[in-house]
């Protein structure tokens, strides 16, 4: 039977729990001292989620203080984590006291790099609220900004207090949006638990809707979610297994540097996912039908596999700058075999173009 709510743990010395389903606002009590101070940092169109659980805590006692910031990438900037600073020091707040991050990826992303930095660290919870900030951005405590020169380059690793999701909270996003977010599901079945992609492929348009199926969505969202809670687990500050979460992200990264990030994260990852098994190909790692079923399972749900000609020059000098690189030395995620990731360390050049000509 599908999973219908879950709770998954993320162990390690800073462990918390991920719940999935249902009523999980509710646990938002727990995390709501009498006069706690809690900044509510939401994305736009959240307000009334906002409102919700700026309710569930003052019940409790806490003081909640409502904040909207910009959408998407807009949010990770400077300036926008300046303002929360302000805001925080305007507001007295103390190492007792609590962020709330509700919101999609880049939400999440600000709202806990706020929460690591503010007196060297503070409380925080994710209530992520689109399908990428839930198997992706509020798990594992990465936080970060972005900078001219790249995405996430400014960071800290900072795991939350506890994960917050109810899948309900998925269903008015738009269908692109949900689709791009099962990127990041479908490179979890690719790296360790191919479930997923028997399930996507199964039923491909109920799997890219999580109305038409919300049995479907929250099987596939648990599976996710565990798959990067028994990476994080093992290694929370990606000195070596965390990497392979980072699987299609280095042409991703660059991908989304060169268009200036108007496309979505997970377009690009599904794009660069295709790239890195083009070079694994052509390393003699993967067969033909493994590159085939990475084309397959991602055009089934309607993720692009192919990109425009004519800006490698671009890609590969921002890959260059990926965090994954070593000093000049570029390294890739790539598997060798279905579930079998491992790492590609300085590919040769007239490989890395001809994997990136492919994908016309």
């Amino acid at each position: 039977m599908r999973s219908v709510g879950r709770t998954i743990v993320v162990g390690g010395p800073a462990g918390y729990d991920v719940h999935v389903g249902p009523g999980v606002l509710d646990r938002l009590r727990e995390h709501a001292r009498d006069g706690r101070r809690v900044l509510v940092v939401h994305q736009p169109g959240r307000e009334g989620l906002a409102k919700e659980a700026a309710v569930v805590l003052a019940e409790e006692g806490a003081r909640p203080m409502v904040v909207r910031v910009p959408d998407a990438e807009a949010a990770k900037t400077v300036h926008v984590l300046n303002a929360l600073w302000e805001r925080l020091g305007e507001e007295g707040f103390t190492r007792d006291d609590l962020i709330l991050g509700i919101g999609g990826g880049a939400t999440t992303d600000l709202a806990g790099f706020l929460a690591a930095t503010w007196l060297r660290g503070v409380d925080s919870v994710m209530m992520p609220t689109s399908l990428l900030g839930v198997v992706d951005a509020a798990v594992g405590g990465k936080t970060g900004i972005n900078t001219p020169q790249g995405k996430n380059l400014v960071g800290a690793f900072y795991p939350p207090r506890v994960v917050l999701c109810d899948p309900a909270w998925l269903s008015s996003m738009r269908r692109p949006d949900y689709v791009s977010g099962l990127a990041e599901v479908i490179k979890c079945g690719l790296i360790a638990d191919p479930v997923i992609l028997d399930l996507v492929e199964a039923a491909p348009i109920d799997a890219g809707d999580p109305v038409a199926d919300p049995g479907l969505a929250s099987e596939l969202i648990a599976r996710a979610v565990q798959v990067k809670a028994d990476v994080v687990t093992a290694d929370l500050k990606e000195a070596s297994l965390r990497a392979i979460l980072n699987y299609g992200h280095t042409f991703a990264h660059a991908i989304e540097q060169v268009e200036d990030y108007t496309w979505r994260h997970g377009d690009a990852v599904a794009v660069g996912m295709v790239f890195v098994a083009e070079v694994a190909h052509r390393c003699g790692l993967i067969d033909q039908a493994l590159l085939d079923r990475h084309r397959s399972v991602l055009a089934s749900v309607g993720l692009p596999t192919t990109y425009r000609p004519d800006r490698w020059d671009q890609l590969r000098a921002a890959m260059g700058r990926d965090k994954k690189a070593r000093g000049s030395v570029l390294r890739l995620v790539v598997l060798d075999g279905l579930a079998s990731p491992t790492w590609l360390a300085e590919p040769q050049e007239e490989l890395l173009e001809a994997a990136y000509f492919a994908l016309r």
